[in-house]
């Protein structure tokens, strides 16, 4: 799909990776459709891409919340027309062991409110938001393509059960939506980041970062541009649907 003059919504999209995706398609021609849940947030992306020289508005929205979605879907297509392709990147993490013992007594479980606002956003969101842009696009008339962001922690990861279990999900809900979706002139690819260099990365201390990066065998973290650019190959190459890209430096855990 060629980006000029598309409009294209992207979740998560007032910082970090959601950001990087939007200067990347932007520069490409896409009309942005920003989506958080911080107004404030937003309202800083945008004002930065429109000095860039690129189209964006913001809508706040709670990409778990059913109501907070349709609308937003609503917003966008009367702003700016019906969308062709979304990035469902809005994530959060609340991690914890499963249990946690010492000598044969168990101190703590991994609460269900952690779980279930994992599951909420990382998972249930992208159901939400991946619905929403199809129920757009083939009313439209129109090709389209959905971006789900995944993560290598989608094949387990110790503390993540959460995490991991919504990041598999999404390749599921990736790859039947491909099935899917593809009468409709709909593809759906999925994108498995690595460790990549952000706020949270960035707040690690030194020597547990250290160590994170020393079991890469690129031995650096990814930046945030180069899930920007597995995004875009997706957009744009219209013989890729129900596939996932790795983006991990080379890392498996």
């Amino acid at each position: 799909m060629k980006l000029d003059n598309t409009v294209i919504a992207i979740t998560g999209g007032a910082r970090g990776l959601g950001l990087a995706m939007a200067r990347r398609l932007g520069g490409q021609g896409a009309r942005l459709a920003l989506m958080d849940m911080d107004g404030d947030t937003l309202d800083s992306a945008v004002s930065a891409l429109h000095a860039e020289g690129l189209e964006a508005r913001g809508f706040v929205v709670n990409v778990a919340d059913e109501a907070s979605v349709t609308q937003a879907f609503r917003d966008i297509a009367s702003s700016l027309g019906p969308i062709h392709g979304l990035v469902n990147n809005a994530g959060i993490v609340r991690d914890g062991l499963l249990v946690k013992a010492r000598e044969g007594k168990v101190e703590k479980t991994l609460p269900l409110a952690q779980w279930q606002q994992v599951i909420d956003v990382n998972l249930t969101g992208v159901f939400l938001c991946g619905r929403e842009a199809s129920v757009q696009m083939i009313e439209a008339g129109h090709h389209g393509v959905i971006v789900n962001i995944s993560s290598i922690s989608r094949a387990g990861n110790m503390g993540q059960s959460n995490y991991a279990a919504a990041k598999a999900g999404v390749v599921a809900l990736t790859t039947t939506w491909a099935t899917e979706l593809a009468r409709y002139g709909i593809r759906v690819g999925a994108v498995a980041p690595g460790f990549i260099e952000t706020d949270m990365t960035a707040a690690m201390r030194q020597d547990m970062l250290d160590k994170l990066t020393a079991g890469v065998p690129l031995k650096r973290l990814g930046q945030p541009e180069d899930i920007a650019e597995s995004v875009a190959f997706i957009m744009s190459n219209d013989y890729f649907t129900g596939r996932v890209v790795e983006c991990d430096g080379g890392l498996r855990l």
